[in-house]
């Protein structure tokens, strides 16, 4: 009897008999699988979910529930807090967002279907209150839906695409919006037939010749064959919890101590790879510690260990930790004066590292070479009270000198401050949600979305809130609506 392994698939000739057949099969159920088996049973196809745990959730489920939608004008909640989003500046951004690893073809359809994906997804329940919330915010505390979610208004995106709020969040009181947006997706889908089977953890897929035909589960430690005539999809979510994996493609992530997923193991990249299919971009991560928590802190200024600015810290909280991580010396400072500092959030985990009645002080208590920070600090508040910053292009509002004593440095260290951290990188796939090959050619029958894909939230440095949620319940849906064509 062949071994059933995630680095190879099963061969159909082997199998005796099928425990399970469906049309379509979805592996994982999170919001991408949600999606993926949504569509399919709309295209008219028998579909058969399994899931690991023992219920819906994923990674989505982890999340604050927040979408990143714009183009066409607007949405309705964007329009109604008086912000045009034309579909050209909308795709802008998210080519921008992908930096050197976008996918265009991806970027262009998200752009162009964002607005119908949003009706999609309040066809399905899921309710919106419609506000706008102004400011810099990690996620709403109330229901509001709208909000900045990125570095729409920052250099050096604002001047290649006309800035707009962009998040869109679930309306939920409070944190933790991505249960509430699991549960309406999960109820949609069994409202369609679609049949979920849970505490099933795939192992294998099962290939007839270069067809994917199947799939191997375990449940109750025994192997059970899963038939699916028109294809698998994977929805299986990333490898932050896989420590080989990590070492192997992501090895930056060890400075860092807080991974945020659930069973992301790479299972599903690992499955994927097995059948002939391309992993890419797997170098890629995003982290980020909460540092605007309070907001006021935004208005600060980051220096590395030698007392050097690296960021226009008016972008995307995550950007500036991603460039963050990227300096030496293990730590990075947040530069606060008397007008701007507030006690840190506890589960931060930042500290004060120095403080003083002058940056000179300061820079003495951080032992940095004499004139090094004060250098820094004097040079960027002399501007700033002129409007502007030569160095990063830090713009107004968030621009502002700090220059009320007495003055703080918070030290954000990545071993033991709070870095949250997932993985980017993953299957190749075409924007129709077909698994490719090393030569650009669909594997047969195999479809992947969200998190085990390297989808629109590619590139670390130019991740912005909702793009994981946008990939992964749009590309969901592509790569369901493909599978059940057959």
């Amino acid at each position: 009897m062949p071994e059933v392994s995630l680095h190879r698939p099963y061969p159909a000739s082997e199998v005796s008999s099928w425990h399970f057949e469906c049309d379509v099969a979805v592996i994982g159920f999170g919001a991408t699988g949600a999606c993926a088996a949504i569509e399919a049973a709309d295209a008219g196809a028998k579909v058969l979910l399994f899931e690991r745990n023992s219920g819906s959730g994923g990674a989505s489920g982890l999340s604050g529930g927040e979408i990143y939608i714009g183009g066409g004008g607007g949405t309705d909640a964007q329009r109604a807090a008086g912000f045009e989003d034309s579909t050209e500046d909308f795709t802008a951004y998210l080519k921008l967002a992908g930096g050197p690893c976008a996918d265009e073809a991806k970027c262009e359809l998200y752009g162009r279907e964002a607005l119908n994906h949003f009706a999609w997804l309040k066809g399905q329940g899921v309710p919106y209150r419609g506000n706008y919330l102004p400011g810099k915010h990690i996620e709403p505390t109330d229901d509001s839906t709208l909000i900045w979610s990125g570095s729409e208004a920052a250099a050096p995106f604002c001047d290649k695409a006309k800035p707009a709020p962009r998040g869109h969040v679930i309306q939920h009181m409070g944190w933790g919006g991505g249960r509430p947006l699991v549960d309406v997706l999960e109820a949609s889908a069994r409202a369609k037939g679609v049949e979920v089977v849970t505490d099933a953890r795939a192992v294998a897929l099962v290939a007839d010749g270069a067809q994917i035909v199947g799939a191997v589960v375990r449940i109750d430690n025994q192997n059970r064959f899963v038939k699916a005539s028109k294809g698998v999809v994977l929805a299986t979510g990333g490898f932050v919890f896989n420590d080989d994996m990590r070492r192997k493609y992501c090895p930056e992530t060890f400075k860092l101590n807080d991974p945020i997923g659930d069973k992301d193991d790479g299972s599903g990249i690992l499955l994927g790879l097995g059948a002939g299919g391309e992993a890419v971009h797997m170098e890629q991560f995003f982290t980020t510690c909460p540092w605007t928590m309070p907001e006021s802190h935004a208005k600060g200024v980051f220096v590395n260990v030698q007392g050097q600015r690296f960021i226009n810290e008016d972008c995307y909280h995550g950007r500036v930790s991603r460039c963050a991580v990227d300096q030496g010396g293990g730590k990075v400072y947040v530069l606060l004066d008397n007008a701007h500092f507030v006690q840190p959030m506890d589960f931060a985990r930042m500290s004060i590292a120095g403080t003083g009645e002058t940056w000179e002080e300061v820079e003495a208590e951080l032992e940095m070479q004499p004139g090094t920070l004060a250098h820094t600090m004097n040079f960027y508040n002399a501007h700033a009270r002129e409007g502007r910053d030569p160095l990063f292009d830090k713009r107004a509002p968030i621009l502002t000198p700090l220059d009320q004593g007495p003055f703080v440095a918070l030290e954000l260290n990545f071993e033991s401050s709070y870095f949250s951290f997932f993985t980017l990188g993953g299957l190749r796939t075409s924007a129709r949600g077909e698994v490719l090959g090393r030569d650009g050619a669909p594997v047969a029958g195999l479809f992947a979305a969200g998190r085990c894909t390297s989808g629109l939230p590619a590139w670390g440095h130019g991740y912005s809130s909702g793009l994981s949620l946008a990939d992964c319940t749009f590309f969901g849906r592509q790569a369901g609506r493909t599978a059940a064509q057959g």
